[in-house]
């Protein structure tokens, strides 16, 4: 084999390494296409957008996290939280959006810090520590709420976000878009986001580089507190109701992407960008197989092998190049 050749085939693997769930996205939405036509229309994909947007934005603070090498379990929690803490604080007066909004933001940013001061300044595992947060979180939602739906939305609120302009695109899918955008410039432009990387990577190197580890570690899930609150905002805008188990098992799908997207959980690689195709496979494959006609439970077992086979396709093209 010629060098030029060999030198092709690595360049190839290295492609397919970085760009492989871009990949199965083209698949994924290509098997969509022959199966329903309405894929096609540009109102329903922003539709798929508006859909998913509660967990793409939240998926975008989880990706920092994993990059740095840790996990956030309690993502869920914070978006019922916050959910209900918005609705509250309108209830039902357009005059408290700014403030409801605020709060609620304020509150997930502060969970997210004190996940992160505690594994900064400790060696508790990030995978129990966020799981014990967002027990205890879920349970001071219960508490907040008296474990009755609270709140009143305030008008305009929910019409707002849910508006289409030219009568195609909802609002909320545009700041879903809006927010990926902010998520890929802070991952690629700040130094934030080069030390997220170098810190994944190898961390005894990174505190021996004299980068400042904890304090990027407590900002990373300050973060990932506060797109949890404003993927919190956006289910409540999305549907107007607030509940106490709203974000339950949303952790699950946020994690999924995450790691469909690429971003592993021994960290240094990843990125929003592959989050975000990792949400649009599982968002166009919940939808394919709600198209069939199948039953909920089936459509979990259908989604659940979309993962694993996607995951196994990521995990095949990654080892070969490596």
């Amino acid at each position: 084999m010629s060098a030029l050749s060999l030198m092709r085939g690595e360049a190839g693997q290295r492609f397919l390494s970085h760009y492989s769930i871009f990949v199965v996205l083209a698949l994924v939405y290509c098997v969509a296409i022959i199966v329903s036509d309405a894929f096609v229309s540009p109102r329903y994909m922003f539709n798929v957008l508006r859909q998913v947007a509660p967990v793409g934005i939240a998926a975008i603070g989880v990706t920092y996290v994993m990059i740095l090498g840790g996990v956030d379990l309690s993502i869920g929690a914070v978006i019922s939280f916050t959910s209900v803490i918005c609705a509250v604080q309108m209830d039902g007066d357009a005059a408290n959006i700014g403030l409801a909004v605020g709060i609620a933001c304020l509150a997930g940013a502060a969970i997210g810090a004190v996940n992160g001061v505690i594994l900064a300044y400790s060696r508790v595992s990030p995978f129990i520590l966020t799981l014990g947060t967002g027990i205890a979180v879920l349970g001071l939602t219960q508490i907040y709420s008296g474990g009755t739906a609270r709140g009143i939305v305030a008008p305009g609120f929910r019409e707002f976000f849910n508006f289409r302009i030219d009568g195609t695109v909802p609002v909320l899918a545009l700041a879903f878009l809006a927010l990926v955008l902010i998520g890929l410039a802070i991952q690629r432009t700040t130094i934030f986001g080069q030390h997220l990387y170098l810190i994944g990577s190898n961390r005894r190197a990174a505190l021996l580089s004299d980068i400042p580890v904890r304090s990027v570690t407590i900002v990373a899930y300050t973060v990932s507190g506060l797109f949890g609150a404003l993927a919190g905002i956006a289910l409540l805008a999305r549907s107007g109701v607030s509940s106490t188990l709203a974000g339950q098992g949303l952790e699950f799908q946020v994690l999924a992407a995450v790691v469909l997207g690429g971003t592993t959980f021994e960290g240094g690689r990843g990125g929003v960008a592959g989050t975000f195709a990792g949400v649009l496979v599982l968002v166009i494959a919940f939808n394919l197989v709600n198209i069939s006609g199948l039953p909920y439970q089936m459509q979990l077992v259908v989604m659940g092998a979309i993962i694993i086979l996607a995951s196994a396709v990521y995990a095949r093209v990654s080892n070969a190049s490596t």
